[in-house]
């Protein structure tokens, strides 16, 4: 069965939303076979045209694909992250999973708790020991990896190609390391096929509050515009319809992020830089129902289509043939591991 529901507060009254609420034309899966699966979002939510709503599409893949039966939960703030989690982990979950790098403190304790619950965590911030390398996670908790630095690279050479300036803009939501891996691959890819632009870069704040902040975004983006950028990628979940609005009001270009945002600014997206989110929810279901469920890292990059670029009808016309196969060099170069790609900033590459 398909439920939405919004956690406000108690976790009582979440389990009664939860067995009570579902939202109309929504459609009821046979319950006599299938896997149960939770998804609970992260900040931002449903109708974010990003990340959340990849996560979305996983859960109706699942569904459809697999047989799998989706709970979805779009919690409110602090302590109803958590309850959400265990809620669905307390109801027998076959499998949760939890949005966002802001769940891993959850999920880690939870999957503790419920040994015998599989939890999976989008973007998960894996612990490291004191030289850097990840420590070992619960058997029954995977964390999904995206080589975000790769996709990001791809754009930034894009940017700069057809950006008709020698400067470029980056407008991050939150400012903390996942979001630095973007900047730091779109930098490298900037500074890759022009050594002499300059890299804009602006983050909208450091709490998660960053990332629904359209306004901030719009404010950034104009400010980077007004200084001779044509191109701004933006990796700021809601944020970033404030870069798009700018675009729009500028008449410049704006790069998309996680999902094809090429909607939300026709004819000002010159691309967006997508991760496969949908495509790690429906892999970490299928390995629960194939019985080949590990726990441990899972990554996601160009090798395995994890990440990548849009290039279709809608944006081909802003893509010159010798720039679209300058960037499928780049891409084989990578794949290859002739160009490394830096993941943090001020790396080499």
């Amino acid at each position: 069965m398909r439920r939405t529901l919004s956690l406000i507060g108690a976790l009582l009254l979440a389990h009664l939303a939860l067995l009570t609420v579902r939202p109309s034309g929504a459609t009821v899966a046979d319950t006599s076979e299938g896997l149960d699966v939770g998804i609970v979002f992260d900040v931002g939510g449903r109708g974010d045209k990003s990340f959340n709503d990849g996560a979305y599409l996983g859960g109706e893949r699942a569904q459809k694909e697999l047989g799998a039966r989706v709970t979805y939960i779009e919690p409110g703030e602090g302590s109803d992250r958590e309850a959400g989690l265990r809620l669905l982990a307390a109801e027998g979950m076959d499998l949760v999973i939890g949005v966002g790098f802001i769940f891993t403190d959850d999920v880690l304790a939870l999957a503790k708790e419920y040994p015998n619950v599989r939890f999976a965590d989008v973007d998960m911030s894996v612990p490291l020991d004191s030289v850097g390398n990840p420590l070992p996670l619960p058997s029954n908790l995977r964390a999904l990896k995206f080589r975000e630095e790769e996709g990001s690279f791809l754009v930034g050479a894009l940017a700069a190609l057809v950006g008709k300036s020698k400067k470029v803009g980056f407008v991050g939501g939150m400012d903390i390391a996942l979001i630095h891996k973007f900047e730091a691959g779109y930098r490298a890819g900037v500074t890759h096929v022009c050594p002499d632009c300059e890299v804009i870069v602006n983050y909208a704040g450091v709490t998660p509050e960053a990332f629904r902040n359209p306004g901030r975004g719009k404010e950034m983006a104009l400010s980077m515009y007004n200084q001779g950028v044509n191109v701004i990628f933006h990796a700021s979940g809601s944020t970033g319809l404030g870069v798009f609005e700018a675009a729009r009001t500028t008449g410049k270009l704006a790069i998309g992020v996680d999902a094809d945002q090429y909607n939300e600014a026709p004819g000002y997206v010159l691309t967006s830089m997508v991760k496969g989110i949908d495509a790690s929810v429906v892999a970490a279901v299928k390995s629960v129902k194939d019985n080949l469920f590990t726990g441990g890292i899972q990554q996601f990059g160009l090798a395995e289509n994890g990440v990548g670029y849009i290039y279709d009808d809608n944006n081909r016309t802003l893509i010159p043939p010798d720039v679209r196969a300058r960037l499928d060099a780049l891409t084989a170069e990578i794949i290859a591991g002739r160009i490394v790609v830096p993941s943090t900033r001020g790396a080499k590459q």
